[in-house]
């Protein structure tokens, strides 16, 4: 942490500027080495540590004698920073050379270069940032579709920090009644205690419980919805796959089998990221390539967040259409009925007849992806299906890490217990115990009492210059 620290902040291409970022003790020291002001041909040196903070001064970066670029200079004291450490940013033209060249020089003068993640880890050691907001500066960096960079920026102003610390506050102040009542019985009392602890308990498991599971709806959000499109062969399930690409990416003809094998492909439709799944026709056959294309349609299937079962409107449903149905054994299913330019031999009411069958109560979607018809409905129902509008609401909390869901699965855990000991009639010093089990799993999500392995593996999988 006495190091001095400075890495490239912007992508390393050609571009209109790049930014190199210098932050610690000497930052200033460092850039008073390099900067110059005044006339090209008559450059003089100046101390960056005597300029206002956060103020922006035009000059040139040199390396002894040469000149390398005529920058801007930012210079941001401590604590009012990222890192809450002097920084110094330095604006120059976008070529990979000239970025290169200031950062070398830069090195030479006293700075080291800056480990992946280190500004955003000098954030956090400081105390600027607990470790859930650094986690959504990655999820930030990341995110690939406005859902997800609504609900970083979200975690990044401290939503979830608010929830948690609301939650410790509740238990340490409950175990500080038990404590006071243990130590001092003559002055405290427990009585009505364990009724109102049970109540605000189960109002914390009910919280905890809405993160854990938001944990699908946020993998979702930043890896994008798993859809396979599935059914018989023919039923135009590659067309399907072209209208909602935009592009004719999967080969259609008229001969059924066509798709043997999956294909994948990862788009949005309106804002929802989906990873579309193509798949061959389940049906049953002898042919040994054909039946590889059918297995693997399946094991797609059982991997699936979202099937769109497509069946062909202008055909009977058969045993296939049956065999399908009940083959499928875990995702949510949109029906989709498609075809429907053609003559209709399968209407809604029949279609939706046979779903209730296999307790398949989602209304059926009608499309002709021929005439590219159904579009608008379909992509409403998967909004609706997923994420209902909730990541529009300021106050709704998606989370999207691994360690942060079982950290919440331990609170969950240790509060069940606290709820047993309740109802046994436990002595009040083991609701202590696992209150604060609870309290310690909060805890971790924020990044206190964390081990130094997982801090280093965490800011690891940042970006360098972050």
């Amino acid at each position: 942490m006495k190091d001095t620290i400075a890495a490239i902040a912007t992508g390393l291409s050609r571009a209109g500027i790049s930014i190199i970022r210098i932050s610690g003790p000497e930052a200033a020291a460092v850039a008073s080495r390099l900067f110059r002001v005044g006339k090209k041909d008559a450059l003089r040196p100046v101390d960056v540590g005597s300029f206002d903070s956060h103020t922006v001064h035009y000059g040139f970066i040199v390396d002894g004698a040469e000149v390398i670029d005529e920058v801007m200079l930012l210079y941001l004291k401590g604590p009012r920073t990222f890192t809450t450490e002097e920084t110094v940013e330095i604006d120059c033209h976008g070529g990979i050379l000239v970025t290169k060249k200031i950062l070398s020089a830069v090195l030479k003068n006293g700075a080291r270069l800056a480990e992946p993640g280190e500004f955003t880890k000098r954030a956090f050691e400081n105390g600027r940032i607990d470790l859930s907001q650094a986690e959504a500066v990655m999820d930030l960096i990341a995110a690939g579709n406005d859902l997800a960079l609504k609900n970083s920026v979200r975690q990044l102003r401290g939503s979830l920090r608010t929830r948690i610390l609301a939650i410790r506050d509740e238990i340490l102040s409950d175990v500080a009644t038990i404590e006071a009542a243990l130590d001092q019985p003559e002055y405290y009392s427990l009585e009505g205690f364990s009724s109102k602890l049970l109540d605000t308990v189960t109002a914390q498991q009910e919280t905890i419980s809405k993160l854990i599971r938001s944990f699908d709806d946020g993998r979702m959000l930043s890896e994008g919805i798993k859809t396979v499109i599935l059914g018989k062969p023919n039923v135009g399930k590659s067309s399907l796959m072209n209208l909602l690409l935009g592009e004719d990416r999967a080969i259609v003809t008229d001969i059924a089998g066509t798709t043997r094998d999956v294909l994948s492909e990862e788009m949005r439709l309106n804002g929802i990221p989906l990873i579309l799944i193509d798949t061959a026709g389940i049906h049953e056959t002898a042919d040994p390539v054909e039946q590889i294309g059918v297995n693997r349609a399946k094991g797609q299937a059982e991997e699936a967040d979202l099937i769109l079962y497509v069946a062909d409107a202008s055909e009977p449903l058969t045993d296939e259409d049956e065999m399908i149905l009940r083959s499928v054994t875990k995702g949510k299913i949109i029906p989709i009925r498609n075809k429907t330019d053609l003559t209709v031999r399968t209407d809604e009411e029949t279609f939706r007849a046979f779903l209730t069958r296999f307790s398949i109560a989602e209304e059926p979607v009608s499309v002709s992806a021929k005439e590219g018809s159904g579009l608008t409905e379909l992509s409403e129902r998967i909004s609706e299906l997923f994420f209902k509008g909730c990541l529009e609401a300021d106050d709704e909390i998606v989370i999207t890490s691994e360690r942060q869901k079982e950290c919440l699965n331990e609170a969950y855990e240790s509060l069940s217990r606290v709820r047993e000991s309740l109802a046994s009639g436990m002595p009040e010093d083991f609701l202590s115990i696992d209150l604060m089990g609870a309290y310690g799993a909060l805890s971790r999500i924020l990044g206190e009492d964390a081990d130094e392995d997982l801090i280093n593996r965490i800011f690891s999988q940042f970006c360098l210059g972050k």
